[in-house]
């Protein structure tokens, strides 16, 4: 099960980074060519949350089923925050993403409140923006490719 899960996992994460991505400069080259937010937009920033929560949501299952997990009881706080590796894939990547996530569903709430179309474009931008940076700082790239 747990084979499988990371392998889902992988390959969701790279819809996840390719959606994240394409609203971010979605919303960044409507922003800065002021052009209106229509359904391709509203959908666009949807889809976005819905893949990332659904990475989530499998992310938060896959972190309870690794072999990772029983490090807590083995070594202690102490010991998987002395050794890079367990520090990673334990405390960093997953704390990491949520964050990048909770921006994700912030900026997409936010866009909702507002009028004017720039302000929406430049809510997502800026929101989408941020989680994408924090979900690039932390992919663990040496084990994904």
């Amino acid at each position: 099960m747990y084979q499988a899960l990371q392998t889902v996992h992988s390959y969701w994460a790279y819809l996840v980074l390719l959606v994240l991505t394409l609203a971010t400069f979605n919303a960044i080259i409507k922003t800065l060519g002021k052009k209106s937010f229509g359904p391709q937009d509203f959908r666009i920033s949807l889809f976005t949350l819905i893949v990332s929560h659904l990475q989530l949501l499998i992310g938060l299952i896959l972190y309870f089923v690794s072999p990772y997990f029983s490090a807590f009881s083995e070594v202690g706080m102490k010991g998987v925050m002395g050794d890079t590796v367990l520090r990673l894939y334990l405390i960093e990547h997953p704390i990491t993403m949520i964050i990048a996530i909770v921006l994700i569903t912030v900026g997409y709430s936010k866009h909702k409140t507002k009028l004017a179309s720039n302000k929406k474009f430049r809510t997502i931008a800026i929101f989408y923006a941020l989680a994408l940076l924090l979900m690039l700082s932390r992919i663990p790239w040496n084990a994904w490719f």
